[in-house]
């Protein structure tokens, strides 16, 4: 954001100088692209649902331009980064698909499927240490807010190496005649007592990280990156990520689309973003 705020200053510096008269092609061509610039999400929403134009005015549900089948064939390319030729064919028919005349499709500010992954960086013990936080928006009273829904942090995997190999320790099936005292030796000095559970145990990342947040254990530092991920689309999934650079397609863009076959693909999806693979 630093590019935009400094750019920003300057377009304020030649105004009050020249006036906008006096801007150069160059400057108004710089400033062409700054309006161009998807700068927050909630102007991706609007732009997506063609609620604005490419220059940022907004307009009214009585305008004859708003969520115009014509004006989103033609602005929703624009909201993708058009550097990734990987996505091309995808977007292509994403595109013709939300904004198909007989069924449109629109985005929804407090729809349910769609969060935010957040690349943080947090201290503990004197020592740096990132990981992802999953933030996701829950209705409260009468408005909305973000809340922690998953984390993932490589140095709670490492807590946890469960041993699956035909020698590892487990529990007699019959030390229920025992009353379970079976218990005392196999959970002595044993640091990895996760051999004792189901096989398809996994560890609650959140209520770690929350615990050691609440005993002083982590001391929040930065947010390093911030990119979104979308299933409010039927058939699709998408990702949201910031594009800072020079020229008319910046900010926030669709870096992925992908076309979605069933729920047991949808699933699969969600399970490798929030690193359950």
């Amino acid at each position: 954001m630093r590019y935009w705020s400094g750019f920003i200053l300057f377009i304020l510096i030649i105004h009050s100088s020249v006036g906008q008269n006096g801007l150069t092609d160059e400057m108004k061509e710089h400033e062409e692209q700054f309006n161009a610039s998807t700068k927050q999400i909630n102007q991706f929403f609007r732009r997506f649902n063609g609620e604005e134009d490419k220059d940022g005015n907004r307009f009214n549900p009585s305008d004859k331009e708003f969520r115009s089948i014509s004006l989103r064939k033609n602005y929703l390319p624009n909201l993708f980064d058009l550097n990734n030729e990987r996505i091309a064919q995808e977007a292509k028919q994403f595109v013709k698909d939300v904004a198909d005349k007989q069924s449109p499709k629109y985005l929804d500010f407090h729809a349910k499927d769609w969060f935010a992954e957040v690349q943080t960086v947090f201290l503990k013990g004197g020592r740096e240490i990132s990981g992802l936080l999953y933030m996701k928006l829950q209705q409260q009273g009468q408005g909305y807010e973000w809340v922690i829904d998953h984390v993932s942090f490589d140095h709670y995997q490492s807590y946890f190496k469960k041993d699956t190999s035909a020698t590892k320790r487990f529990l007699h099936p019959m030390s229920h005649e025992l009353d379970f005292m079976t218990l005392r030796k196999a959970l002595k000095n044993e640091s990895h007592s996760e051999q004792f559970t189901a096989r398809d145990f996994r560890p609650d990342q959140l209520t770690l990280f929350l615990h050691e947040l609440n005993q002083g254990i982590l001391t929040f530092k930065t947010v390093r990156e911030v990119k979104f991920h979308f299933f409010t689309i039927d058939d699709w999934y998408f990702s949201l990520a910031n594009f800072n650079r020079m020229g008319y397609n910046s900010g926030w863009l669709i870096d992925n689309v992908v076309p979605i076959q069933n729920d047991q693909h949808r699933n699969a999806i969600k399970n490798y973003i929030y690193d359950l693979d």
